[in-house]
């Protein structure tokens, strides 16, 4: 007899819990049910697939063989379903995931178009870190995510929303003192000691640094600020310099003193992805013009107070 979906879906539970009874619970059935379906599987198997002797259920050289198997028989299905779901455009329930450093400030202005087109979408929002909404993609947890692009992941379709540049951010008196050398401060020149990121894992830091040209143990990390707000509040204060996205110019300046970069100015590139389902993403491309219509707004306004050069 074959292995069935819902056997692999215990049997993924069990994987990711390594406990029968929070499996079970996550299940949503029994754990002597559960326990049952999982010697089943093994029985028609052949196969011992985990270790019960610990605290902790452990995967056998078996189980892990069968874990990749089962996780890409639960993508091709999740594919499959997507496809469906999605060819009649943009509409029913849409699970998009935003990163923390574009949430807040681009959010705002895209809810409201995206209701505008049709009051019976039904959009579910997760703000999270890129690993975190790229993974949720891969196990069909999200419909599509706002990132930076490139993702570095492979299997995704990819759509660039727009540009959003970077302007140096400090307190008035510090950007007075690099302002009264009359020179134009180019994002390498700047001294590593003063410069404060976001802490590790937002991709804003990785991005800063990269155009900087440092390594994450060079700049001051030590205050360890969790959202872009807290390391405005911090760097206003005087504690350092930071970079500040245009995208987040309107939300977050107040306090500030910011100063353009010589051209070529850097920037990062937010952009929307989702799963490649082989088949036409009309429903995507729609999401796409909105999203970037609104990213496009915002930063626009941020440009009224602060042109860009040339």
């Amino acid at each position: 007899m074959d292995i069935t979906l819902r056997q692999m879906r215990y049997f993924k539970a069990l994987s990711e819990t390594r406990h029968f009874g929070q499996a079970a619970e996550m299940c949503h059935v029994s754990q002597p049910a559960l326990s049952t379906q999982i010697k089943e599987m093994e029985a028609r198997l052949g196969a011992v697939l985990v270790d019960r002797r610990g605290r902790e259920v452990a995967l056998t050289p078996a189980g892990w063989e069968v874990l990749r198997t089962a996780r890409a028989i639960e993508g091709e299905l999740a594919r499959m379903q997507e496809s469906l779901r999605w060819r009649g455009g943009l509409r029913g329930k849409l699970r998009l995931g935003v990163i923390p450093t574009v949430a807040p400030y681009l959010l705002p202005v895209a809810l409201p178009l995206l209701r505008g087109r049709d009051v019976r979408l039904d959009l579910r929002v997760r703000e999270a870190q890129t690993d975190t909404l790229l993974n949720d993609l891969a196990d069909g947890r999200l419909d599509a995510a706002v990132i930076a692009l490139p993702s570095g992941a492979t299997g995704l379709v990819e759509m660039p929303l727009f540009e959003d540049r970077f302007l140096l951010a400090g307190s008035a008196m510090q950007l007075a003192a690099l302002k009264a050398r009359g020179l134009k401060v180019a994002p390498d020149s700047i001294d590593p000691e003063r410069l404060l990121l976001l802490d590790e894992g937002h991709c804003l830091a990785d991005q800063a640094l990269a155009v900087c040209g440092l390594k994450r143990e060079a700049a001051r990390v030590d205050l360890g600020a969790s959202s872009l707000a807290t390391l405005c509040g911090l760097v206003g204060e005087g504690f350092g310099l930071t970079f500040l996205p245009e995208l987040a110019i309107e939300s977050e300046a107040a306090g500030l003193s910011l100063m353009r970069f010589p051209a070529p100015e850097p920037f990062r590139t937010v952009g929307l992805v989702c799963r490649d389902l082989g088949a036409p993403a009309g429903w995507f491309e729609e999401l796409s013009a909105m999203l970037s219509e609104a990213g496009e707004a915002v930063i626009a306004r941020a440009m009224v107070r602060w042109p860009r050069a040339g």
